[in-house]
C-alpha cells in the first residue's frame, strides 16, 4: 500500500482515500491485476474489471453499435519516483491486452480535473465523452471516459 500512499499524497488518487486500501484494489468485480516492481518495491497497479452498472466508459461504450463487450482498467497509478519510465504504459498496455484476450474491449474513465487524461490521450486512447457520476450526498463529479485504439486500426489521428 506505500505506492499507493505515495500516490495520493502526491497526486490525490484516488481522490477519496479508501478506508480498506487493499479491498479498494482487488473489487469484486476484478477479473485481472498486476504490479509493478522496480527494485524489489511495487511502484505501479492496474485492474481489469467487468463491466457493471455505473461505469460511465463502459455505459458510454455500450451506446455504440457493432462494438465487443467492454472490460474496464481501473485502479491504475505509478508512483511519482516511478513515473517516466514506461511503467504506466506498460501497466496499460498489459491490461488491454488481457481484455482483448478475454474477447472484449478495453475501457476507463478519470476525473476530469485529473491530468492522467493526457496520458491516455497519449497512448492513442479515443475520448467517448464524458458522464457525471454521484459521488456521495450533493457531490457530483465529473468523467471522461475512453476506449482504447483498436489494434488493426492507427491509434493517432
Amino acid at each position: 500500500m506505500a505506492a499507493l500512499a505515495l500516490v495520493h499524497a502526491h497526486s490525490g488518487y484516488p481522490v477519496d482515500w479508501p478506508g480498506r486500501p487493499a479491498a479498494w484494489l482487488t473489487p469484486a468485480a476484478l477479473l485481472a491485476g498486476w504490479v509493478a516492481e522496480l527494485d524489489g518495491r511495487v511502484v505501479g497497479h492496474a485492474a481489469l474489471c467487468a463491466a457493471g452498472e455505473g461505469d460511465a466508459a463502459a455505459t458510454l461504450w455500450s451506446g455504440l453499435p457493432d462494438r465487443p463487450a467492454p472490460a474496464v482498467i481501473s485502479r491504475l497509478y505509478v508512483s511519482p519516483a516511478a513515473r517516466g519510465h514506461g511503467v504506466g504504459a506498460a501497466l496499460l498496455d498489459r491490461a488491454a491486452g488481457a481484455a482483448r484476450a478475454r474477447g472484449l474491449h478495453p475501457v476507463l474513465d478519470v476525473v476530469a480535473a485529473d491530468p492522467a487524461a493526457a496520458f491516455y490521450e497519449r497512448r492513442g486512447w479515443r475520448s467517448l465523452g464524458t458522464a457525471v457520476q454521484e459521488w456521495g450526498p450533493g457531490r457530483r463529479v465529473l468523467l471522461n471516459c475512453y476506449a482504447a485504439p483498436f489494434p488493426d486500426r492507427p491509434a493517432a489521428g
